[in-house]
């Protein structure tokens, strides 16, 4: 089995059964527009992050930086002091509004829809960063071939060490009876890229200040309370679990990089 086809499997297995899905109050997916954009106001005021160095150190004055599930631009504004163009896909027009109230004086080119589907919308970059995507998207090797095909000089993956709902298990173990799987990992996206570009990316792994973004408690619950598709009426017994538990989201973090397609002579 190839790389690519085992991170696809394995994404697979953290499917919500069928018949829990169905029965979900609420939809379990997502998070409001104001988390990313408190996100992405925390990144710009903290100290760069290891992806924000690999960005920056590989952008020349006045490039083009292209940021693929941009959100607000937690991933990218902190890195484009130097960018003479920023372009911000993502899925949401509204994240992409938020991203264009961040950037400033930056001039910032929108692209809404879900890449790869619309990277025949932007033309050669100098630098692609991706950060957080990865999980959600099974083909991850048509990701990383289309980030790699646009961005002259280098591609950052930024994502975490662990799959980003790890830290519910034991609540799903809890209130479901459900055990969740393990895989995939950082190392196994960085398989997929070594299997797809032909060299090995290099890696740097390192820890989040902030592993989630919730306001507070009575956010945090809530957060849980819909991944976990329970009511309302859950709250008391949510909160209860929390205290044990040591983090909500991975705060384990890899940066992951390599050339872009004219280093690859391509």
């Amino acid at each position: 089995m190839t790389a690519a086809a085992r991170w696809a499997e394995a994404l697979q297995d953290w499917a919500i059964p069928e018949e829990i899905l169905t029965a979900a109050p609420e939809p379990p997916w997502g998070f409001p527009v104001e988390v990313f954009v408190a996100r992405a106001r925390q990144a710009l005021t903290d100290g760069l992050t290891p992806t924000h160095q690999r960005v920056a150190e590989a952008l020349p004055e006045r490039g083009t930086l292209l940021d693929v599930g941009s959100g607000a631009g937690a991933a990218s504004l902190p890195a484009a002091a130097r960018a003479g163009r920023i372009v911000a896909v993502d899925q949401d027009v509204r994240m992409l509004e938020a991203f264009t109230e961040l950037a400033g004086r930056v001039p910032v080119e929108l692209v809404e829809g879900r890449w790869p589907d619309v990277a025949g919308q932007v033309g050669e970059v100098d630098v692609a960063v991706c950060g957080h995507v990865a999980y959600n998207v099974a083909d991850l090797g048509s990701l990383v071939e289309a980030l790699t095909a646009v961005a002259s000089r280098r591609v950052v993956l930024e994502l975490s060490a662990v799959h980003p709902q790890t830290s519910l298990s034991p609540l799903w173990l809890h209130f479901w009876g459900l055990s969740r799987p393990s895989l995939p990992t950082a190392e196994d996206a960085q398989a997929v890229v070594r299997e797809v570009i032909g060299v090995v990316p290099r890696a740097e792994h390192w820890a989040r200040a902030t592993s989630f973004p919730g306001t507070g408690p009575r956010d945090n619950v809530a957060w849980v309370r819909r991944r976990l598709c329970l009511p309302q009426s859950s709250d008391d017994e949510v909160a209860a679990m929390l205290v044990q538990l040591p983090e909500l989201a991975p705060s384990a973090t890899a940066t992951l990089w390599w050339p872009g397609y004219a280093d690859l002579g391509r």
